[in-house]
């Protein structure tokens, strides 16, 4: 783990103490002591230059014991090709995919999300990778985050863009755009491509 990493996982301890403490503490001082806390936390990422216009809410908003959040993302191949989405948030390509939504099992969040960003139906196959998002070159968020990578085939429908995803396409591993790198990085589609060759590899993790 490098250097940035290792501060970046120091304060996500922080972040999740002071969350924890702020759901379970009944005592007001303690409630005190914890929001400084989160607003220490805050100034260390502003520090950093990393976004915290969302922070506060998006601590808040998940009650109980802090846990990683989890981001689902499908991967689905045609011929020697892999359908990404560009992002209207970044202008960036990615894989079809976001956060898990309660309610749903992994598959079925897949299923779910793609279908809204691409007009496809898909059925998962294979876990392909669930990765900390730490550790694989993404841009720095002040959410702990699980990546989930899941193959899928489509069964039925036809590309159509949404309001978040305004343009799709399929892409050979030559030729790719520029990479969304808060949701996927190149090297891992590239993986994914290997993949191709190696259906049978296990499932990578970490």
């Amino acid at each position: 783990m490098s250097e940035q990493q290792s501060w970046l996982a120091t304060v996500q301890q922080m972040m999740a103490l002071a969350q924890s403490g702020l759901h379970y503490s009944r005592d007001i001082y303690d409630q005190e002591r914890y929001q400084q806390l989160l607003g220490l936390v805050e100034r260390l990422l502003q520090l950093q230059n990393i976004d915290t216009q969302h922070f506060q809410a998006d601590v808040l908003k998940d009650v109980g014991y802090a846990t990683p959040k989890i981001d689902v993302r499908a991967v689905i191949f045609k011929q020697d090709k892999i359908l990404l989405v560009k992002e209207s948030s970044d202008g960036c390509w990615s894989l079809p995919g976001g956060w898990a939504d309660p309610g749903y099992s992994a598959s079925e969040n897949v299923q779910k999300e793609v279908l809204e960003e691409t007009g496809l139906e898909v059925r998962v196959t294979q876990l392909l990778q669930l990765s900390d998002m730490r550790k694989h070159g993404h841009k720095p968020t002040f959410l702990h985050v699980y990546k989930a990578f899941f193959r899928c085939e489509v069964l039925s429908g036809v590309l159509t863009t949404s309001y978040e995803t305004p343009e799709l396409g399929f892409f050979s591993r030559s030729e790719l755009p520029k990479i969304s790198t808060a949701r996927v990085t190149e090297q891992q589609i590239q993986h994914f491509f290997d993949r191709l060759q190696q259906p049978d590899s296990s499932t990578q993790f970490d």
